[in-house]
């Protein structure tokens, strides 16, 4: 589930994104919240994609959480540019996101941390995402013993916190037996919420 937040009711493609997310919603899709994020790797010169989970849509942020230490945090320091996409099975649609990326204030970061249970906060801690390791009998041991120590669990580690996004470009797409699929296309044209609205072929 996404807690959908003060979307701004003005612009057209939040309205669009939220009646297809209720439709998905009604229609018992699995994973409503996952999205595939891809950045641009600087120092390998390639892309790199991973599914994440979208917590919050507030106003016009799209926020999700990661540790800091992340190749994909690696990634957006590199370049604030992303592409994002959610695919809804149950409805046949899939949403294409461009948007910039930035980190959330600290404030927000700790307001979803200390509200999650301790065994997601245990794994937050313990984790060095995308280092490099010998077994994965590591991950449980730093994980269990990070688990026991609620010491540790009593601060947000300055290394884990959220990332939002602001899109500036949606492709919603729409798929029919016929192959006659309909992709609709919004793209901002300045920042004062002004959208060019058109579509594309199939």
């Amino acid at each position: 589930m996404i807690n959908i937040e003060n979307i701004n009711k003005s612009e057209l493609p939040y309205n669009i994104f939220e009646r297809l997310y209720k439709k998905a919603l009604n229609s018992k899709q699995q994973n409503l919240e996952a999205a595939c994020i891809s950045s641009f790797n600087n120092f390998n010169n390639e892309v790199e994609s991973r599914f994440v989970n979208i917590k919050y849509i507030i106003n016009t942020d799209w926020i999700f959480f990661s540790n800091y230490n992340s190749q994909k945090a690696k990634d957006f320091h590199q370049l604030d540019q992303i592409s994002s996409i959610f695919f809804w099975n149950q409805i046949n649609t899939q949403i294409r996101i461009k948007a910039k990326i930035k980190k959330t204030s600290k404030k927000f970061s700790d307001m979803h941390f200390f509200s999650r249970n301790l065994k997601k906060n245990a794994l937050a801690v313990s984790s060095y995402q995308s280092k490099t390791i010998d077994s994965y009998d590591i991950v449980v041991e730093n994980y269990k013993k990070t688990l026991e120590s609620n010491e540790l669990l009593n601060l947000r580690p300055e290394y884990w916190g959220g990332y939002a996004f602001t899109p500036y470009y949606f492709e919603f797409w729409e798929g029919h037996d016929s192959r006659l699929n309909k992709r609709e296309v919004f793209k901002k044209i300045d920042s004062d919420s002004c959208w060019e609205h058109f579509f594309l072929q199939p």
